[in-house]
C-alpha cells in the first residue's frame, strides 16, 4: 500500500504527465505527412466551394480557361473578352494544353479540379526535396496562409512553383530529361520557368540537360499548333512578348496592386513612378551570381537547397509583375531557409522568420491591423521586405560556407 504522501505526491505529478502527454500527442499530429496534406486539401476546397456561383470570384479561372477556347478558335489571347472581367491573359500558348482538361468541364467542377490539381501537385513537390519528412511538413505549414491567399484568387502560381521545386528535384535526381521538360514549361507559360536554369551546374549530365533542353523547346512550340495552326502559333508568340512589355510598363505606377517587388518598394517609397528597374536588377543579379563562385560547395546538399530558396525569392522580389498571390513562390523558399536553420534557432533567424510571418503572409489578410496593412504595407509594397532580408541573409549564408573536411561537409563560418 502506498503512503499518503506518496499518493499526493502521484496525484501531483499526474496533470504534468498528462499534459506531457497530450503535448507530445499533438506534437505527433501535426508532425505526420497525412494532416498537413488534409489541411491543404481542405484550404484549396474550401476557396473553390466558396466561389462557386460567384464568377466574380473566379475571375482568374474563366481568363485561363478561355486560353483555351480562344486558342482553338484562333482568336488573339491578349484582348479583353466579355467572359474576362478584370484582366487579361498573360500566358503563353502552350498554357492552353495545362489548362485543357479543365476547360472542358462545367465551371463548377473546374474550378474545384482546378484547386485540387494546384493542392496536390505542391504538395508532392514539397515532399519530393531531399530532406527529412518532419522538415517537409513544417514546410507546408509555414506555407499554409500564403497558400490559401493565392486559391483564394485562383492563381497558377501553386503549380509555377512546383515547376521551380521539380526543376531543382529532378536535376538533383539525376533526371535531366524531365527537368528540362518543366524548365522548358514554365518558361513558355509564364517566363519564370527559366528560373530553372539556374540549377545547371549542379547537373551530373550537363550535355543531356542541354539537349534535352533543345528537345522540349521544340516539342512544346509545336505542340499547340495540334489544335490550331502554325501561323496563328508564332504570331501569338510575337503578341504575347508584346503585351509582357506593355503589361511591366503599366506596373510600375504607385497604386498597383502588382509590382510588390523590391523596385516597386523603393518606388513607392519615393514616391516616383520612372525609377527604372536596371539598377536594382543588375545589383540583384550580381549578389544572385556570386554563390555561383563556390564550385566546390556544389556537391553539398545544403548549399544546393540554399540555392533553390535563393531562386524561389529572387525570382518574386525582382520582378516587377508580383503581386500579392505570387509570393507563395517565395514564401516556399522563405520556409526552405527555415527548416534549414540550426537549432536551437539564433536570435537573428526567428527574428526574420517572425518578420516574415507577419509582414509577408499575414499582410493581406484580415489578422493583420487594417491600419498597417492600409497605411503602410501596401502603400509601400512592405510584403517584399522580410524576403529582401532574408534572401539576402541566403547569399551571406552560401558566401560563408567552408568545408569542414574532404567528404563535402561544410558548415558556415561564424
Amino acid at each position: 500500500m502506498p503512503t499518503i504522501g506518496e499518493t499526493v505526491r502521484q496525484s501531483e505529478a499526474t496533470p504534468s504527465i498528462r499534459y506531457k502527454f497530450m503535448k507530445q500527442k499533438l506534437k505527433n499530429l501535426l508532425s505526420q505527412k497525412k494532416t498537413v496534406t488534409v489541411l491543404w486539401i481542405i484550404l484549396g476546397l474550401v476557396s473553390a466551394i466558396k466561389a462557386i456561383g460567384n464568377p466574380d470570384l473566379y475571375n482568374n479561372y474563366l481568363i485561363y480557361k478561355n486560353v483555351f477556347y480562344h486558342l482553338i478558335q484562333e482568336v488573339t489571347l491578349y484582348g479583353k473578352y466579355k467572359a474576362l472581367y478584370f484582366d487579361q491573359n498573360h500566358y503563353g500558348p502552350v498554357f492552353s494544353l495545362v489548362i485543357a482538361p479543365f476547360a472542358i468541364l462545367p465551371d463548377w467542377l473546374g474550378v474545384i479540379m482546378w484547386s485540387l490539381a494546384n493542392t496536390l501537385i505542391l504538395v508532392w513537390a514539397i515532399y519530393q526535396l531531399p530532406l527529412k519528412a518532419n522538415k517537409n511538413t513544417l514546410i507546408l505549414w509555414i506555407c499554409a496562409h500564403e497558400f490559401l491567399t493565392t486559391m483564394l484568387n485562383f492563381q497558377f502560381n501553386p503549380m509555377m512553383t512546383a515547376i521551380i521545386v521539380l526543376s531543382f528535384v529532378f536535376i538533383d535526381k539525376k533526371k535531366d530529361f524531365w527537368a528540362a521538360f518543366l524548365i522548358v514549361l514554365g518558361f513558355y507559360i509564364k517566363l519564370y520557368g527559366i528560373v530553372g536554369l539556374a540549377f545547371f551546374f549542379f547537373s551530373k549530365d550537363k550535355l543531356k540537360l542541354i539537349g534535352s533542353l533543345i528537345f522540349w523547346a521544340v516539342v512544346l512550340f509545336v505542340a499547340p499548333m495540334l489544335i490550331s495552326s502554325p501561323e496563328y502559333i508564332v504570331n501569338t508568340y510575337v503578341e504575347w512578348f508584346q503585351r509582357l512589355a506593355i503589361k511591366n510598363s503599366e506596373n510600375a505606377v504607385l497604386d498597383s496592386w502588382q509590382d510588390i517587388s523590391v523596385m516597386g518598394m523603393y518606388r513607392r517609397i519615393v514616391q516616383n513612378p520612372d525609377v527604372s528597374n536596371l539598377p536594382f536588377l543588375i545589383g540583384g543579379l550580381f549578389l544572385f551570381a556570386l554563390p555561383y563562385l563556390k564550385i566546390n560547395s556544389y556537391s553539398n546538399k545544403h548549399f544546393r537547397l540554399l540555392m533553390l530558396a535563393s531562386v524561389l525569392i529572387f525570382t518574386v522580389i525582382f520582378s516587377s509583375g508580383s503581386e500579392s498571390p505570387t509570393y507563395i513562390i517565395a514564401f516556399v523558399g522563405v520556409a526552405i531557409w527555415f527548416v534549414l536553420q540550426k537549432r536551437p534557432y539564433s536570435y537573428s533567424v526567428i527574428a526574420l522568420f517572425l518578420f516574415a510571418i507577419f509582414f509577408t503572409t499575414l499582410s493581406p489578410s484580415d489578422l493583420m491591423p487594417k491600419f498597417i496593412r492600409e497605411g503602410f504595407i501596401r502603400p509601400y509594397a512592405l510584403k517584399a521586405l522580410p524576403c529582401l532580408l532574408i534572401w539576402l541573409r541566403i547569399v551571406y549564408e552560401m558566401m560563408t560556407m567552408r568545408p569542414k573536411s574532404s567528404s563535402g561537409d561544410f558548415s558556415r563560418l561564424s
